[in-house]
């Protein structure tokens, strides 16, 4: 009986209520430094990086507490300066902790060189399609007499005849030279330009 009277007596519950209340308190300060020590309250606003060189990027993420990567570069974009950020991962936006790492990704310094195909005899149909899927532009299209219509005799870029295998920057102009179907387009010894037109026949 006298386990039951103490169970029910004013000490008991006044001694009880101390320990919910000191259950209370440590379990508070212990969250509280939970979240101090994981930085759970640190939330840092990515700022927007995009067209920014390296060194903006450096000056302002220094001042957040933010760190960078440079993921890799991507195709050259015209609209965005050179070396400038052209993705970012997180986005800007989002909210991160202190000492986060910004992976970037970059705008090249310029287009990267593509090589000219073998289109030579090809037919202007098939050169064309092809020249744009490895991003040159189609320029000035002229024809010499040969014996095939739309075949193509030349490539020049800049006034420059270009070989198969050369490589010139993507985007650039690729004019065409296109045989005529008048007649036979030959070489003599000297590397010079012969025209036997369809129409003069040789007679023994």
């Amino acid at each position: 009986m006298g386990f039951f009277k103490f169970i029910f007596s004013k000490t008991f519950l006044i001694q009880l209520i101390i320990a919910a209340i000191l259950v209370v308190v440590i379990a508070f300060l212990a969250l509280r430094w939970l979240d101090y020590s994981t930085n759970q309250d640190q939330r840092i606003a990515v700022p927007d990086l995009s067209k920014q060189s390296l060194d903006e990027v450096d000056d302002k993420l220094a001042t957040l507490d933010l760190r960078f990567e440079i993921l890799d570069s991507a195709n050259f974009n015209p609209d965005f300066p050179r070396y400038s950020v052209i993705e970012q991962v997180p986005e800007a936006g989002q909210f991160v902790k202190e000492n986060r790492k910004i992976y970037l990704t970059l705008n090249p310094s310029g287009y990267r060189k593509v090589m000219i195909p073998d289109l030579i005899r090809k037919t202007r149909r098939q050169a064309e399609p092809t020249l744009r899927s490895l991003g040159f532009e189609i320029g000035d299209v002229s024809y010499k007499p040969d014996i095939a219509e739309d075949a193509v005799l030349e490539l020049r870029h800049k006034g420059k005849k270009l070989e198969p295998g050369d490589e010139i920057m993507k985007t650039s102009t690729i004019d065409l030279v296109l045989g005529d179907g008048s007649g036979r387009y030959e070489m003599d010894e000297e590397g010079q330009d012969t025209t036997i037109p369809a129409e003069e026949e040789i007679e023994f």
